[in-house]
Parts: structure tokens; sequence; C-alpha cells
């Protein structure tokens, strides 16, 4: 008869890739059951976007041959408990993730709202929070302009903003309050306390992910959000050209400050290259190549991915259908990659602390 103590010797031959310590140690082995002549236990993943949740399961199943027997059905139930750091003032999010530009015009709108769409369609509980309040663009991406969030009244008799939900995402922008057509003249002080009410007056819920689309540059909203809140990193978007890379070294300059301190998940390179649809297997690096490997290379940050030239992906934020959810287009695989490495990311930081 196998015994419980057989499976947990085998399991703890199974090291996490990432974290570097094996699946017992990290009490990622739950809910072992032996029956005659089938094993079942869960592994638990620490976020459902794991990108080797297959050669974590592989694993398993050859220590179990190894170790325990080869005779014996394996059945194992690949599931996740998202950590991370929970904040008082934002009751039940776990992380926080601000995806942020040195420059305009880089797509970083376009990559938080797909970023945030490929982490919940693994399953995570996700929010995106528009914070670009002199450009809000979410409204449009996701085809909800006019909508009204609703209030709600907590125990403690405090009024709380609902969000706009859509495509599985919990939705907030200043531009659900504010005329699209007309500009949102504020200073810094009004802008800030906006900010303030939209990420702590509003209802998120429980949360495993919080995406926060970033104004660009390094302003007053930025010195806010990351003093205000605990922010479990951040994303840098550019583009590969200099001009954009000079910028953004200035953003990651600004995260890094003493006082800020904020953790860059890594680079995320928009608009590396274009191939046109009569040459599938041609590349021209338009702006340059490799900008945002150099970017994070010479800055010791994580490079995320890259992400073509498209003209689909523009289309399909101005018909407000984001190309994440298109699941013939092939550049949706790069914003899931992309989300793979930030889950990674965030998991590798919150098993330091």
């Amino acid at each position: 008869m196998i015994t419980k103590e057989q499976v947990l010797h085998a399991l703890g031959h199974v090291e996490e890739p990432d974290l570097k310590k094996d699946l017992v140690t990290l009490n990622m082995i739950q809910n072992i059951e032996i029956l005659p002549n089938k094993l079942k236990f869960d592994v638990v993943l620490t976020t459902p976007a794991c990108p080797l949740k297959g050669h974590i399961e592989h694993a398993c199943r050859n220590a179990i041959a190894l170790f325990v027997s080869k005779e014996i059905e394996v059945d194992i139930n690949m599931t996740s408990r998202v950590i991370g750091t929970e904040s008082a003032q934002l009751d039940g999010i776990k992380n926080i993730i601000l995806v942020s530009s040195g420059k305009g015009g880089v797509g970083k709108s376009t990559v938080a709202s797909n970023l945030a769409l490929a982490l919940a369609e693994t399953g995570a509980k996700t929010g995106l929070l528009d914070a670009d309040i002199y450009g809000p663009s979410l409204p449009i991406m996701f085809g909800v302009e006019g909508a009204r969030p609703a209030s709600v009244q907590t125990a403690d008799g405090k009024n709380k903003i609902v969000p706009i939900e859509k495509f599985g995402l919990k939705l907030l922008s200043i531009g659900f309050f504010t005329d699209p057509n007309q500009p949102i003249p504020w200073r810094g002080p009004m802008a800030t306390s906006a900010i303030k009410q939209l990420f702590g007056d509003t209802d998120w819920g429980d949360l495993d992910y919080l995406v926060v689309d970033m104004p660009p540059g390094t302003g007053d909203i930025h010195i806010t959000v990351a003093q205000s809140y605990p922010i479990s990193g951040a994303v840098i978007v550019t583009t590969p050209q200099h001009v954009a890379l000079a910028d953004a070294i200035k953003g990651i300059g600004m995260y890094q400050m003493e006082g800020i301190n904020v953790p860059i998940l890594g680079i995320v390179e928009n608009m590396a290259y274009f191939t046109p649809a009569e040459l599938p297997d041609s590349k021209y690096y338009i702006f340059g190549k490799d900008g945002g490997k150099h970017l994070s290379e010479s800055n010791n940050v994580p490079f995320l991915g890259e992400i073509p030239l498209v003209k689909s992906i523009a289309d399909a934020g101005d018909n407000g259908f984001p190309i994440l959810l298109d699941t013939d287009e092939a550049v949706s695989q790069s914003y899931k990659d992309i989300a793979g490495r930030v889950a990674q990311e965030l998991s590798i930081l919150a098993n330091k602390v």
C-alpha cells in the first residue's frame, strides 16, 4: 500500500523552476488521496497564468513513476492560489500592476488592456483601472462609451463606486464621469485627488490582479500612486527607437528612486517589427531592432516580450473588442506570453518576502 509519506518524498524531488524550491517545501502539494491503483492530489500554483504548468505536471508524474510506482494511475488537479501584497486601503486586492511608459504614443493602453484580459482569461480575478486622467481610452477600447458606474453603500455607511464589468474584467476610468469631447484641465492636486478616489472609493471586491494604465511620463500621479498604495510592480512599455528608449529609462529610474521603490517587472517592446500579410515569414524592423532587449539588459530588468506592429491591434481597440479576444490572431499569443511572464515575476517577488 502506498503511503502519503512516499508521495511527499517523491514530490519533494520536483522543483518549482522560478522559486528554486521543491513543491513540498513550498506547500504546493495538497489533498493527497490514495485509492486502490489510483493516486490523486492537487498542485497549487502561485498563479493560474503560470506558463510552466505543463512542465510541473509532467515532472510530478515522472517523480511518482520513479520513486513510488509506474503502475499506479495518477490524477493531478492543477489549481492555483495567487499570493501577493494586500492593502488595508484596498481590501482584497492581492497585486497592483502599473503599466507605464516614459512618453505617449507607444501603445501603453493597448498593452495594459490586453495584459489584463490575458490574466483574466487564465481564471485570475482581474480589474483594469484607467489612471490616465488627461487621456482616458478605456471606454473606447472596451466599447463602453457612455457607461456610468453605479454606487453601493457599504456596511459602514460609505458610498462606493461599482466598476463596469465586461469581458470578465472589472473596469473603471475617469472617462466614465466626464464628457469625452471636453478636455480635463486639472492641476496636479485635482488630478491626484481624482486618482485616489478611483483607487480607494471603489468596490473592487476580491482581485488577484489590478492592472493600472498609468499616464505617460513621470509626474504627480505616478508619485501619488506609488507612495499611497502597495504596488507589486511596474511594467514599462517602449518602442524600439532611441527617443522612446531614452524616456523609458527615465520611467525606470523614477520607480527605482528612494521613497518610491517600485519593482520593475520587466520591459515590453511594442511595435517591434512589421510583417506584411503577403510575407508572413518576413520581419521588417521599421523603428530599429532589439531596443527593448538592450534596455532590459542595461538596466538588469526582465525582458517580457515584443509585440509586432499590426493594424488589427489598433482596429480592435477602436472597435471596442481588444485583440486578445480574437482567438484567430497570432498576435494575441504574444500578450498571453507576456502575461505569463508578468505572473512569474510577481510570484518570484512575493516568495522573496
